[in-house]
Formats: structure tokens, C-alpha cells, sequence
């Protein structure tokens, strides 16, 4: 139900220099989606009546990102005036002018924060009628995080660091004392504001601080100075307002992220013999009594079905595992394993390949576009391209479906219950009928009627001599010369 006295304020304008990379950092991916997918996720599920997304930084990939996970919301241009306080002011432009509620501001860049810790603020918030409620964490090392002071319950100004007492002011790392510095309750960049007070101090920011921003945090010092009540709200779990600004952080929220999302799985009956190295996306779901062994990636919105068994070794991407299938030692995107079939080892399913119920694709085989059949297989040593094969079919090992002539990609069809022989070269466009054979190192060109055995006649010749003719003193000439004499005393009996 949609909350008609809530608008949410993302601050997705910042440049993420710290992640020294060429992709914005909040389109760096953690479990599988962007950063900020995961705070718009968050702020959908809050359901307020208004989100406005302020961005600047290579806007175009981050709206293209935000109108997708939030068609109704509306994106908005920072202008010169850098800081969080200048964000906020402009997005607050976008809201109707007769809104009167709340503004939730969150940032971009905290993926961890949930929906119960939002909507425990906001109830906070609205139980103790504050003109601002924020969200604080305590940190072992709070560097680079803005700190929380507080005034003593004593006075209306003093100690710093009593935790106890009322807030005063967020003070940020830059600008902050020795003093300040020690404080270990750090700014989580969390805030819920009546929208009122908000429009009446945010022209009142100045640019009067070592980095020359409008923060919005010297809105609660102003509020303080004004009597107004501002209530922090610690979080139980630091990690859960943490922001990523470097690759570090990213590796730290992602291997937080990862134990979560698995913790989840093995609660919903998945066996995860190795969590420390298996990796599942967000979007990845498995039915109960599936198996993952160590060294197994589950990427994307791959699905796994009940009883399957994945790994050790394995990256699927986008695939769907049927119930009891096996996968092993194997890299699959966009493929679909039936029920009951067999991958690996070492297999490498490219996109559209498709493996019927029961089927098996063998350890080396590569398959690209391909659809094979229930309980057909392709055992061993073997690239199946662009091709079609039908049920119960036995491909020989070392086949070669040869789908591209340096133009244009051709396909194969194989039929049914039909079994070829090791070393095939398969040169399409060709057809192989039901129940059809083919001999050993063929290299089938022409249609295949059903029924049929298809061979290439080319009589073997021996050139007897040869290596004496050729190789005169080498070690095979020497071996040669051994056996033909040991024949030739056998055979004459002496």
C-alpha cells in the first residue's frame, strides 16, 4: 500500500573516483546486479508516494538503470554546486509543492541497507514526532565516515563523545578535531526529514568547509540551533550502512552478500558443502535437496531443480538445471540441462544449447546452439554447432559439426536413434536420418537417408620400406629392422 506521506531522495550523483575505474561506481555489480539496483530495490519495496534519483556522473548508463527499476520515478540533473545538501535541495524542487510528509535520503552506494531497517527509522521517526531521525553505526575504525556529536545530558554543549547524550551536529572527517576524531559513532548517510523543515533550512547551507560542498549534513546542527528534535537510530549490524567507495569495500559487501544469500539457501534446504567457495547471484533460485560442491559459481537468474547435484568447479550463468541432473567441472551461459542429464567434466555449453531429459554432454565437448535430444549423447572430445539431434543418438567421440564455411553459419540435422562413429566431421547444411550410421573418420557432406550407413571409401595403402627408404638410421628404422627379422625367424622356424 502506497505510502502517501513518504518521498525518497537517492543521492546517485557522486563520482566514485576511490573505485579507479572506466564503469561508474555504482553500476560496479554486487550479487549479480549493480550497486544501485540493490538500493532501488530497497526503496521500491518502501512503496512512498514519491523517489526522485539525483545523478550527474555518467548520467545516461544510471538513469537507463534507474527508469528501469523505477518506471515512475523521476531522475534529476545536479547542477555545479556540488554536495549532498545541493542534491537534496534540488530534488526536493521535484516533489509537488503541496507534499507534506517525510523525505527519506539514502545513498547510492549503500546496498546492505534493507527494508526493516528503513521502516524501522520511519516509524521511528513518526513515534517520536523529531524533526530528524538518522541512522548511526559504531565502528572499530570509523576513518572517512562523518561522527556523531553529542552534547552531555548535562549541558546543551560539551564531551563529544557521550554517546548518551542528545545529538549536536555531524561533524565530517575532514573538517573534524583530534576529539571528534575519536568518536567512534559514525554518519551512516541515512536521514528522514519533515519536509518542512527541510525547505526552510537548505538555502541556509554554505560552502564554508574544507571541501568547498553544501552538506546536508549541517542541516541537523541547524535544526539543533533552531530547538528542533533530532533522534539518531544506531543499527544493530554495522555492515548494513556500509558504503562502498573503493574495490575493497566491494569485495567486503560481496563476500557479506554471498554468506547471506547462501545462509538463506541452506535454511530452504540446498546443501552447500563449501560456502567459502560458492558464489550465488541474487536472482539465482534452487528447489530443495539440490547439491552445489565447492568451487561452484551460480550466476544471474539461473534455476536449479529439486535433487540436481552442481560442481565441484562449476560456473552456470543463466541456465536452468533439471530435477536430478548432474554438472560437473563446467561453464554453461543460457543453456538448459534436462532432468535426469549428465554435463561434464570439462564441458563448455555456449548460449541456446539445449540437453533433453537424460541426455548427456561428455567431458571436452563444446556445444554452441544446440538442441539435443532426449537421451541422446555426446560423449567425448567433440564441438556440436548450430545443430539439431534427436532422441536416443550417440555422437562418436571427436565429432566435429562444422557449421561455418568463413561466410555464413550453416546447420546439421541428426535424427533419431541414430549412432555415428568416432572422428566424424559433420560439414553443413546436411541431414542424417533416423536410425542412420556412419563409420569411423567420416566426413559427412551429403545427406544421410534414414537407415543408412554413410562411409567414406578410401583403401588403405601400406608402403612397405618406406621408413628404410625414407629414414635410413633412425630409431624407427632400427625398431623396424628388429621386428622384421623376429618375423621373418618365426615364421622360417629357426
Amino acid at each position: 500500500m502506497t505510502d502517501a506521506n513518504l518521498a525518497i531522495i537517492i543521492l546517485a550523483a557522486g563520482q566514485g573516483t576511490r573505485m579507479k575505474s572506466e564503469t561508474p561506481k555504482l553500476l560496479h555489480t554486487l550479487a549479480g546486479i549493480p550497486i544501485v539496483s540493490h538500493v532501488l530495490a530497497t526503496a521500491r519495496e518502501l512503496d512512498a508516494a514519491y523517489t526522485v534519483a539525483v545523478v550527474r556522473h555518467e548520467r545516461d548508463a544510471l538513469v537507463a538503470v534507474i527508469t528501469d527499476e523505477l518506471p515512475n520515478g523521476v531522475v534529476v540533473d545536479q547542477d555545479e554546486t556540488p554536495g549532498t545538501g545541493r542534491a537534496v535541495e534540488q530534488a526536493l524542487a521535484a516533489l509537488p509543492a503541496d507534499f507534506d510528509g517525510d523525505v527519506l535520503v539514502i545513498n547510492g552506494d549503500t546496498p546492505m541497507l534493507d527494508v526493516q531497517t528503513l521502516a524501522g527509522l520511519v516509524n521511528e521517526h513518526r513515534r517520536g514526532r523529531a524533526s530528524a531521525t538518522l541512522l548511526s553505526a559504531f565502528l572499530d575504525d570509523p576513518s572517512g565516515y562523518g561522527r556523531i556529536v553529542r552534547a552531555a545530558p548535562e549541558t546543551s554543549a560539551g564531551a563529544a563523545t557521550d554517546t548518551n547524550g542528545r545529538v549536536d551536529r555531524i561533524v565530517e572527517h575532514k573538517d573534524a578535531t583530534d576529539s571528534e576524531l575519536a568518536i567512534a559513532e559514525i554518519n551512516a548517510g541515512v536521514y528522514l526529514f519533515g519536509v518542512s523543515e527541510l525547505r526552510d533550512l537548505l538555502p541556509q547551507l554554505t560552502l564554508h568547509n574544507a571541501q568547498g560542498e553544501k552538506y546536508l549534513t549541517d542541516i541537523i546542527e541547524l535544526l539543533r540551533r533552531a530547538g528542533s528534535e533530532v533522534t539518531v537510530l544506531p543499527v544493530a549490524e554495522s555492515w548494513l550502512v556500509a558504503g562502498i567507495n573503493d574495490r575493497a569495500q566491494l569485495s567486503e559487501a560481496a563476500a557479506k552478500l554471498n554468506a547471506l544469500i547462501i545462509r538463506g539457501w541452506q535454511l530452504a534446504g540446498v546443501t552447500v558443502e563449501d560456502p567459502a567457495s560458492t558464489w550465488i547471484d541474487l536472482k539465482a533460485s534452487f528447489e530443495p535437496d539440490v547439491t552445489l560442491l565447492p568451487g561452484t559459481q551460480i550466476r544471474g537468474a539461473t534455476v536449479v531443480a529439486r535433487g540436481a547435484i552442481v560442481g565441484p568447479d562449476t560456473t552456470l550463468v543463466d541456465c536452468e538445471v533439471g530435477e536430478g541432473a548432474t554438472v560437473k567441472r563446467t561453464d554453461a551461459t543460457l543453456s538448459v540441462i534436462g532432468a535426469g542429464a549428465s554435463v561434464g567434466p570439462f564441458a563448455y555449453l555456449r548460449p541456446n544449447t539445449i540437453l533433453g531429459a537424460n541426455g548427456k554432454i561428455g567431458t571436452f565437448v563444446e556445444t554452441k546452439n544446440a538442441q539435443i535430444g532426449e537421451g541422446s549423447k555426446v560423449p567425448h572430445l567433440s564441438y556440436v554447432g548450430d545443430a539439431h539431434i534427436g532422441v536416443d543418438s550417440n555422437i562418436g567421440a571427436g565429432s566435429i559439426f562444422a557449421n561455418y564455411n568463413g561466410v555464413t553459419k550453416s546447420e546439421t540435422e541428426i535424427g533419431s536413434n541414430v549412432k555415428l562413429g568416432s572422428h566424424n566431421v559433420f560439414v553443413a547444411p546436411v541431414t542424417i536420418g533416423d536410425g542412420a550410421y556412419s563409420g569411423a573418420g567420416t566426413v559427412v557432406r551429403k545427406n544421410v537417408p534414414p537407415g543408412s550407413l554413410a562411409m567414406n571409401v578410401a583403401p588403405q595403402r601400406n608402403l612397405e620400406g618406406w621408413v628404410a627408404t625414407h629414414r635410413a638410421g633412425s630409431a624407427a628404422d632400427a625398431a623396424a629392422r628388429r621386428s622384421l627379422e623376429q618375423n621373418s625367424t618365426e615364421q622360417t622356424g629357426e
